[in-house]
């Protein structure tokens, strides 16, 4: 890839959407999760700090930041934070498990400028308490749309769909509906920090096939619900039902674009590390320091921040090479590719490609071969196996099992 200057281009590559992880403090030790969060890292940005962030986002064109942990809600200051955010013309929302939002601190966030929260429910009781490997998750959680809405906060949730939950998908979005939310996002669990330590918890591409037409059913009932369910950029893509999950309006015949990281996508580390996308790997993809560079600098010039600006199909590899949607998908999302082969540009979590393979008979398998090395945002490497289809396999074998065991022995946390 080309290291020219990336300048931006108004209205083409500009932050519009960021994802900033406060502090990588939590109150939950999941046992899926991609940032191994739970204490802080060693250096995190102060208040201070975080708004002078604030008017460097402002100034670069920001219209979104979502607020996110760790848990957000333990920065110190949280709500000053957000608060800025809202003054400087910026929207600040917010992804949360959920844990400790109470009525009061519900509405200290509407207070401070927060309309829209999105909490996490990973299942229903059973399965999202052993995920989470905390006892009473999937009720705090319930509790916290509730003292979001009553605050008057817009409620969403979202979930990562992997073998230990995905029979409760249905009742999930019943739960989630009589419970008034406005969004639902569902993606796909990643092989990437916790969950690559566990690669017996995520789907195998092929399950796709069974998955993917069932969240079809449910994007059809949640319009005639008034929900706005959407896929999140790592589950797709260019299946048959690839305009419905992709579109905003019922007759929509929007598809995906490709990775936007760096595009119009960014995340920022909470100790000020800027990557193109708040879920890739820090050691790839961070282009520089906050703490240490101005915002539009490490923007501008960073061709590890930038690097989907100058993708093009030859940087694909695999099936993904050859595939007739490879232009406009470019190998889906990056980071999944990457937490498997440790480089992007070849997906095999794709419902086209899991269908053309099924149409021959053949399915691909992933094999792990290596290990991650136990830090936020790592991953371990996978073998893709091609071999016959077998639809008799049962759909779930021991994920959930071993993580209801991991729940009864939770990792220590800085809480």
């Amino acid at each position: 890839m080309s290291h020219r200057r990336l300048a931006i281009v108004k209205g083409e590559y500009f932050p519009a959407y960021v994802v900033w992880e406060l502090t990588l403090r939590c109150d939950q030790p999941c046992g899926h999760c991609g940032s191994r969060a739970g204490k802080a890292r060693s250096s995190e940005l102060t208040t201070a700090e975080a708004l002078g962030v604030v008017e460097q986002l402002a100034a670069m064109g920001a219209r979104e930041v979502v607020l996110i942990g760790g848990e957000a809600y333990l920065h110190e200051g949280f709500l000053e934070i957000a608060a800025a955010l809202r003054a400087a013309g910026v929207r600040p929302t917010m992804t949360t498990g959920g844990r400790g939002i109470t009525a009061e601190l519900a509405r200290g966030m509407y207070a401070a400028g927060i309309r829209n929260v999105s909490v996490s429910i990973d299942g229903m009781e059973h399965a999202h308490d052993a995920i989470r490997r905390a006892r009473g998750s999937f009720a705090a959680a319930t509790e916290a749309l509730g003292h979001l809405r009553s605050a008057g906060i817009s409620a969403a949730s979202n979930i990562n769909i992997n073998r230990a939950n995905e029979r409760d998908l249905e009742a999930v979005y019943e739960h989630l509906r009589g419970l008034g939310v406005t969004a639902w996002q569902v993606q796909i669990t990643t092989p990437l920090g916790r969950a690559a330590d566990r690669p017996q918890l995520v789907l195998q591409p092929y399950d796709l096939l069974r998955v993917v037409p069932r969240i079809a059913a449910l994007k059809r009932r949640a319009y005639a619900d008034g929900i706005r369910l959407m896929p999140g950029n790592n589950l797709g893509y260019f299946g048959p039902e690839e305009a419905l999950l992709r579109s905003i309006k019922e007759d929509g015949r929007d598809h995906f674009q490709g990775c936007q990281a760096g595009k119009l996508v960014m995340g920022i580390e909470s100790d000020g590390g800027v990557k193109g996308c708040p879920s890739l790997q820090s050691y790839a993809y961070v282009g520089g320091s906050l703490a240490e560079r101005p915002l539009a600098e490490i923007w501008n010039d960073s061709p590890r921040l930038g690097f989907a600006r100058a993708r093009t199909v030859d940087d694909l590899s695999g099936f993904c090479r050859t595939c007739p949607f490879a232009e406009p998908c470019m190998g889906g999302c990056s980071f999944t590719a990457h937490a498997l082969f440790g480089r992007p540009g070849n997906n095999p979590y794709c419902h086209f490609r899991a269908r053309t393979l099924a149409a021959q008979g053949k399915r691909e398998r992933l094999v792990p071969t290596a290990a991650a090395e136990g830090q936020p945002f790592d991953h371990g490497l996978f073998e893709l196996v091609v071999e016959d289809l077998d639809d008799d396999e049962p759909p779930v074998p021991g994920a959930l099992a071993e993580l209801v065991q991991l729940t009864r022995k939770p990792e220590p946390r800085d809480t």
